[in-house]
C-alpha cells in the first residue's frame, strides 16, 4: 500500500491495408483483449494513396458477443470502461477473448489506403484512488450542475465522485458520461437529528421521513438490502450533528467535514475513543461542498481508498476494509502505514505482529508534524526537517492498532490544522479487550 496510483498498462498496435475493391465494405482487425482489463482506449488514424487523397473509414468495436459500440466517422478515437464509456459505446465486463475494431470501408481511393490502430490497456491494478464522498448539486440545495462537479473533479486529478443530494437520488440516474471520474451513487439521508451518506445504492429509500429511532433503523435496513454503505455524517457539528442512538448499523463515520475545525476535532476524539475501546470504526472525509466559496470547495477533504480497481464496487470495499488515509487536498500530503505485507486496515497477525511498522510520508514540508497514536493515546511526534517523503519505524509491539497524523501550519489562516489522518493499522493481540 505504498504511496502509488499508478496504473499497470500496456499496448498493441495494427495496421490495416484497404484495397479500393474493399470499399463498401465491413472489414474487422481482430485483437486480443488480454485477462484482468479494467479500460481500453482505441484511437485510429487513415492515410489515403494516391492523387485522391481521402479516404472515409468509419469506426466501432466487437466483443466475442456483440457490437459494443458504433461511431461511423463522427469520432477518431474511444474509451470504454466497466461503469463508461465513450457515447455511443457500451461500458461494461471487457473479457478477455477476441475482440475486434470494426471499420466499414465507406469510401476507398482506387490505390488504397492504411489504416493504423493503436490500443491501450489500462489494466486492473491494486492502487489509491482519491476523491469526495460529500458532494451536492442542483439535485438539492447545491449551485453545481453534475457535470460541473464531474469537470471541477477530473480538473483536480481525482478519481472518483459521490454526489449526496438530500434525500433524493435523481442525482444518481443523471450522471454525466463524458468524464474520467468515477460515479459513486449517492443520497444523504437528511433528518432533524442527523444526517448519514448512502453509498452505492442508485435508490436506496422511498421515503426519508422519520420521527422517531425505530424509523431510522428501518430506513438503514432498507438502505442495506439495496446495496448501500452507510456513513454517519459531522457527527459532531454545532449544527446538525447525530443525535440518534449511535448504535445503528453504518460503516464509517465522518470524522473530517469540510475545512479543519474544532467540530471536527470533536469527530476525531471521539473517534480516537471508539478506537480504544476495540471498535474498528473506520474514518472518512469529505468536503460537504454546495457552491462556489473561498473555504469549502471540492474534495477538501480528500479521501483516498485502496481499491482493487476503479470500480464503485471494489472502491467501496476498501472504505469498508478501512484501506482509507483523508488528506487536506487532492495533492496530500500523504502518509502510508506497513507491517510486512499488511497496510491501513489490515490486521496484522498474532505471529507478525512483532514487526515494525513503516510510515512512509510524500509531500512533507519541513515544520510539518507527524503524530502516531495508538490505544495508549499519543506514542510520538517527528518534526519534517526539509520537503519531501520521509521513512519512520515504530515499534508497535503490544500495541492493538497504530494510526498517523499530520499537522502543517498553513500561512493562509495563520493556523496549524490537520493535513493528513490515516485509519489504523490492527495487530491481533490475543488480548481480550474489556469496556
Amino acid at each position: 500500500m505504498a504511496n502509488s496510483n499508478a496504473q499497470r498498462r500496456s499496448s498493441a498496435t495494427f495496421k490495416r491495408y484497404i484495397e479500393h475493391s474493399e470499399q463498401s465494405t465491413y472489414i474487422e482487425v481482430p485483437f486480443q483483449m488480454p485477462e484482468q482489463v479494467e479500460e481500453i482506449h482505441v484511437r485510429y488514424q487513415v492515410e489515403a494513396y494516391g492523387r485522391e487523397s481521402s479516404a472515409v473509414i468509419d469506426l466501432g468495436v466487437r466483443d466475442s458477443v456483440r457490437v459494443r459500440g458504433w461511431s461511423g466517422g463522427a469520432r477518431q478515437e474511444f474509451n470504454i470502461g466497466q461503469s463508461q464509456a465513450t457515447p455511443g459505446y457500451l461500458p461494461g465486463a471487457l473479457a478477455p477473448g477476441e475482440w475486434a475494431v470494426l471499420h466499414n470501408a465507406y469510401k476507398v481511393p482506387e490505390e488504397g489506403c492504411t489504416v493504423t490502430i493503436d490500443i491501450e490497456f489500462m489494466h486492473k491494478t491494486p492502487r489509491w484512488l482519491k476523491g469526495d464522498l460529500h458532494t451536492h448539486s442542483v439535485h438539492s440545495d447545491g449551485a453545481y450542475t453534475l457535470e460541473e462537479n464531474a469537470a471541477i473533479m477530473e480538473s483536480l486529478g481525482c478519481d472518483f465522485i459521490a454526489m449526496t443530494d438530500h434525500n433524493t437520488s435523481s442525482q444518481n440516474l443523471a450522471y454525466p458520461r463524458e468524464t474520467s471520474v468515477l460515479m459513486i451513487p449517492g443520497t444523504e439521508f437528511t433528518t432533524n437529528f442527523g444526517h448519514s451518506n448512502f453509498l452505492g445504492a442508485m435508490s436506496p429509500m422511498d421515503d426519508f421521513r422519520v420521527t422517531e429511532m425505530s424509523d431510522v433503523h428501518e430506513k438503514f435496513r432498507i438502505a442495506r438490502e439495496r446495496g448501500a454503505k452507510i456513513v454517519l455524517n459531522h457527527t459532531h457539528c454545532d449544527h446538525c450533528p447525530w443525535e440518534w442512538d449511535f448504535e445503528v448499523d453504518h460503516d464509517g463515520v465522518e470524522v473530517w467535514n469540510g475545512p479543519w475545525d474544532e467540530r471536527n476535532r470533536r469527530a476525531l476524539s471521539w473517534w480516537q475513543e471508539q478506537l480504544v475501546k476495540g471498535k474498528r470504526l473506520v474514518a472518512v472525509g469529505g468536503s460537504d461542498v454546495h457552491r462556489p466559496g473561498p473555504h469549502v470547495k471540492h474534495a477538501m477533504p480528500c479521501v483516498w481508498v485502496w481499491s482493487e480497481e476503479k470500480t464503485v464496487e471494489r472502491v467501496l470495499d476498501g472504505i469498508v476494509q478501512g484501506h482509507v488515509v483523508i488528506t487536506h487536498a487532492p495533492d496530500g500530503p500523504f502518509a502510508s502505514l506497513q507491517c510486512g505485507e499488511f497496510g491501513i486496515g489490515d490486521e496484522v497477525p498474532f505471529d507478525q505482529a512483532d514487526q515494525d511498522v513503516v510510515v512512509q510520508l510524500d509531500g512533507l514540508r519541513a515544520g510539518d508534524l507527524v503524530r502516531l497514536y495508538s490505544e495508549r493515546g499519543f506514542e510520538e511526534e517527528i518534526a519534517a526537517e526539509t520537503d519531501g517523503e520521509r521513512t519512520l519505524r515504530f515499534d508497535a509491539k503490544e500495541r492493538r492498532f497504530l494510526r498517523a497524523e499530520i499537522w502543517r501550519y498553513f500561512q493562509q489562516v495563520e493556523r496549524t490544522m490537520m493535513a493528513a489522518l490515516t485509519n489504523p493499522i490492527y495487530f491481533n493481540t490475543n488480548v481480550i479487550v474489556r469496556d
